[in-house]
């Protein structure tokens, strides 16, 4: 499987942890997800529907070479937020062609399924479809 080396770093980190630690892993992944930028609201965003949790995500493809992702997720969405925040640190300034790259089920490779319900994981497949529906859409 062919990732972006920040997100191939993600899939390691999970790799090298087991059991309940992946859901620790995945928590403080969401306590780092990037606060939106100022110019940035919530209400300008993309809702995820197919989350769970309220989400919402920006795709910033003015340059391609550099596509920025911003996502707006609760608090008390610790899940969600820690599926956010992988997509932010995987992805977040690689180019448009590397993003529409990532495999749809990268996420399989994180080793959640046994630990998160089909329906959570879902989640990070439609956030990863939306990022990619956006970049097709340039």
């Amino acid at each position: 499987m062919t990732l972006p080396a920040p997100l191939a770093e993600v899939v390691s980190d999970f790799a090298e942890v087991q059991g309940q630690d992946k859901l620790q892993l995945l928590l403080e992944f969401a306590q780092d997800l990037p606060e939106l930028p100022a110019d940035l609201e919530e209400a300008a965003m993309e809702p995820v529907p197919e989350c769970q949790s309220p989400l919402f995500l920006h795709v910033d493809a003015a340059d391609p070479n550099q596509v920025r992702l911003f996502f707006s997720a609760p608090a008390e969405a610790p899940t969600t937020r820690g599926f956010a925040s992988i997509l932010a640190t995987g992805l977040d300034g690689q180019s448009r062609e590397a993003i529409l790259a990532v495999p749809d089920d990268f996420y399989s490779e994180l080793g959640l399924a046994s630990l998160i319900s089909p329906l959570r994981l879902r989640g990070m497949s439609a956030m990863l479809a939306r990022i990619k529906r956006r970049l097709r859409d340039v």
